[in-house]
């Protein structure tokens, strides 16, 4: 049966190209219709791309990380009519491997590029070059074990080289249990000794999705935002006891205070007086943007990575809706279901690390905005006061600023604003 290909679908909303980030399927693994073959990863959304029906995997279109243009080769795929089609086309596969790589090591695709232009779409093996197949064995010798990232995650804390763990789930994938398993069994070969070496081992780790795109923001804002940063010690002390009355007070029919609430009631407050801070800045038109809505970035950790959901008008929300909607944004991120128009249109960010905050940080700012307010972790510290040292609750802000349009002089004063407010919370209730 000939070998048919399944391209890359049009996902919609004009999306050109996606760029592959989790293999669900190895060469040589028997397929079912619908079977999810892999992920790809557009600047929207990520999307798994199933099998059209059941079938025997001879070839895939590139490796993790790969850009492919829609309409690429994704995945070849020799369908069978039945089942003994399928062992059929199974067999085929493996007497293909054999000829084309060492015992014990699968055939691949070698040097996919992101279009597959080079190749011109065609996801036949190299099989006429004399070195062919040496090259895909050592290529593929030194390949990752098929395991998710949440059990390679496992793995690292738990020091394991994946290669020695035998995989129970389709194609040899290593699975929760078979860690489990394999963790299990090498305590009990342990003894009595508490303290085992580490083999030598290093797994090498393609940086793809999610993490690629932030890397790629960061070397960008780095390279073309001229950063400076501004550490401001505060005093919390009265905020943290506000926070605590408040908390008390409506335990019951309101959501729960972080500090993180006051920090942005202060800032919608300070950019009344700065509103060149709450602004964007369009370096190839060379054009500022100052924005009268605040609509502030929370930079949130997820378990993909770094994500930046929006409070829209913040300007507009009391501090329990602000609270509200702030642990609403995280938990949307954190499970996979923001909206697209929930993690854009920022004018000014806030991050936070919570109880991992340190004493001072230096944020990169979130191209195209100006500013980044950094808050750092709560502690109480001697504070010299009416001659004589008194604890007090500090929390330092650590913020960033382009010094291409905001001057230090502009800077500080903003963050004194804030610091001011935060230090008597009563004027944040006052209203002027």
């Amino acid at each position: 049966m000939p070998v048919e290909l399944v391209k890359l679908p049009d996902v919609g909303e004009g999306v050109a190209e996606a760029e592959i980030v989790e293999w669900h399927v190895t060469v040589g693994e028997v397929v079912k219709e619908d079977q999810v073959l892999a992920a790809v990863m557009t600047d929207k959304a990520t999307v798994e791309i199933p099998s059209p029906r059941a079938g025997v995997v001879v070839e895939l279109g590139g490796e993790l990380g790969s850009r492919l243009a829609v309409g690429s080769p994704l995945v070849g795929i020799r369908f069978g009519a039945d089942d003994a089609g399928v062992a059929k086309g199974s067999e085929d596969v493996a007497r293909m491997t054999d000829r084309a790589a060492p015992e014990g090591v699968s055939a691949d695709l070698e040097g996919t590029s992101p279009t597959a232009a080079d190749r011109g779409n065609d996801l036949r093996p190299r099989k006429n070059h004399p070195d062919s197949a040496a090259r895909s064995g050592a290529r593929l010798a030194s390949a990752r074990p098929i395991a998710s990232p949440a059990t390679r995650g496992q793995a690292r804390e738990a020091g394991i080289d994946l290669r020695l763990v035998p995989g129970s789930g389709p194609a040899g994938r290593i699975t929760h249990d078979d860690l489990a398993d394999f963790v299990r069994s090498r305590s009990r070969g342990a003894g009595g000794s508490r303290i085992a070496q580490r083999n030598d081992a290093v797994e090498e780790i393609k940086v793809v999705g999610l993490r690629r795109r932030i890397a790629e923001r960061m070397v960008e804002s780095t390279r073309r935002v001229a950063h400076f940063s501004y550490i401001e010690e505060i005093d919390v002390t009265a905020l943290d006891e506000c926070r605590k009355q408040l908390n008390a007070r409506f335990a019951d029919s309101r959501p729960k205070l972080t500090m993180l609430p006051f920090v942005v009631a202060a800032l919608v407050r300070a950019v009344r007086d700065f509103p060149q801070v709450n602004g964007t800045y369009d370096d190839d038109k060379e054009v500022v943007s100052r924005h009268d809505a605040v609509h502030v970035g929370i930079a949130t950790q997820t378990p993909s990575g770094l994500m930046v959901p929006v409070l829209v008008h913040a300007e507009a929300l009391d501090l329990w809706r602000c609270a509200d909607e702030i642990r609403r944004l995280a938990t949307a991120v954190r499970q996979g279901r923001a909206l697209r128009e929930e993690l854009s249109g920022s004018t000014i960010t806030i991050t936070s690390l919570g109880d991992l905050g340190g004493l001072a940080t230096t944020p990169i700012i979130n191209r195209p905005e100006l500013a980044i307010i950094g808050v750092n972790r709560m502690t109480v510290r001697p504070v010299w006061r009416d001659g004589q040292f008194v604890p007090r609750v500090m929390m330092n802000l650590s913020s960033s600023f382009d010094h291409r349009i905001i001057d230090g002089y502009e800077a500080a004063q903003f963050i004194r604003c804030m610091k001011d407010l935060l230090e008597a919370p009563a004027l944040l209730f006052a209203g002027i």
